[in-house]
């Protein structure tokens, strides 16, 4: 794989692996991604998407908006695909994977998008959300706090939150701004996880993605909230490892559990 600042990257992984490219929460750290290495093994490499403005990239413009955000990944990821690769993203990362997708759906090796936490693009952003952007100070990290991952550290702490929200309202700033385009359906499989205590995504919300797919998508639900796979990266995992076996033309269900309910 060509060296880009977009990717992070924690192993090597197999010569012959498919590739899981990861795309964050609003605000989130794309490393976080990285210790999933451990569970996916040979089956897959996976690799951060880091944003300009993010990480180590901290002293490059953040790009302005999600569709901005998103040609400069999709041609990232053009650039350096020399394997069968899968898209994954959590929440606003499943906005811009989704949008990512939608840029890169020619390549051969693009196979598959699994979209988590996250309403169907077309009802997006949602009224709290918008709500959510303009506020300021304490009462934004409050509302936040309706969405869950923020650590309790920071909401006590005005002095960690002075560091780490500008980030996150940011991100929120972008959602906000977003503006749902129709196009033509999406002609790779699409997996959808959530959490099945998510107060931010109900079933109402997931019927609209079959609109932006050629097949039906496929919908997962684990047990948790928001962020499900909080100490559980297995509840994501379980589903990426049957996806990217395919690619290797073993049976995708052989020797895996995905984690339902």
């Amino acid at each position: 794989m060509t060296s880009s600042p977009w990717f992070l990257r924690a192993a090597a992984g197999s010569e012959h692996a498919a590739r899981v490219y990861c795309f964050p929460h609003a605000g989130g750290n794309p490393r976080s991604f990285l210790s999933w290495q451990h569970d996916m093994g040979d089956d897959a490499e996976i690799v951060a998407v880091c944003p300009p403005g993010r990480g180590p990239r901290y002293k490059e413009t953040a790009a302005a908006d999600v569709l901005e955000l998103a040609e400069g990944a999709a041609a990232a990821i053009t650039e350096t695909a020399d394997r069968p690769f899968v898209l994954f993203g959590h929440s606003f990362g499943a906005v811009l994977a989704f949008e990512v997708a939608r840029r890169i759906g020619a390549l051969p090796d693009f196979r598959h998008l699994v979209a988590s936490g996250c309403s169907a693009p077309a009802l997006l952003p949602t009224r709290r959300v918008v709500e959510t952007a303009r506020l300021e100070g304490r009462a934004f990290t409050e509302a936040v706090g309706f969405f869950g991952g923020l650590p309790p550290e920071v909401v006590a702490d005005e002095a960690l939150q002075e560091l780490l929200l500008p980030h996150l309202k940011a991100d929120f700033c972008m959602v906000a701004g977003y503006s749902y385009r129709p196009a033509a359906p999406l002609h790779v499989p699409v997996t959808l996880v959530n959490g099945v205590d998510d107060p931010h995504v109900k079933e109402a919300g997931l019927e609209p993605w079959a609109r932006e797919c050629a097949v039906e998508p496929v919908r997962h639900w684990a047990e948790g909230g928001h962020f499900y796979f909080d100490g559980r990266p297995g509840a994501v995992t379980d589903v990426l490892r049957p996806l990217v076996r395919a690619e290797h033309g073993a049976n995708p269900l052989a020797n895996s559990h995905i984690e339902v309910i």
